[in-house]
């Protein structure tokens, strides 16, 4: 079943951000992922390997609050602007069906492709300025 969770990105207090979540709504982290826990080829610039590349709080049944710090490299992050809706698919072709007709008009920033992390992943812009992460788990429990 094809899944939606909002997905906020920060500047630099990610962590912060989520903790004070994790304190209203409560529960464990399903996910913290930092910087310097990716491949080197993908790490960020001096500075940021303690920053949060990926969490997850699961907040209720089929919903996760996710986010991420954005590293200085992509610019800053604006209020108001700072999330996207993130779907995740129950296979390749349904998030290649998902993510051809939401960039349709719109702009790719992350082209849809296999990622170090175990994912079908990609992110868009659609055409009415809504930013899109749409991804497929190869590690789902069938």
């Amino acid at each position: 079943m094809t899944t939606i969770n909002p997905y906020l990105n920060f500047s630099d207090h990610c962590e912060d951000a989520f903790n004070f979540y994790r304190s209203v709504f409560g529960g464990e982290f399903a996910m913290v992922m930092r910087f310097k826990d990716v491949p080197p080829e993908y790490q960020m610039g001096e500075g940021e390997a303690e920053k949060i590349m990926h969490i997850a709080l699961p907040i209720g049944p089929g919903t996760i609050l996710m986010g991420s710090d954005t590293p200085a490299a992509m610019g800053p992050v604006n209020n108001g602007s700072n999330f996207s809706i993130a779907i995740s698919t129950d296979s390749e072709a349904e998030a290649t069906r998902l993510f051809n007709g939401l960039s349709a008009g719109g702009q790719v920033s992350m082209p849809l492709d296999k990622t170090f992390w175990g994912a079908y992943f990609g992110m868009l812009t659609d055409k009415f300025g809504v930013q899109w992460m749409v991804s497929y788990d190869y590690n789902q429990q069938q």
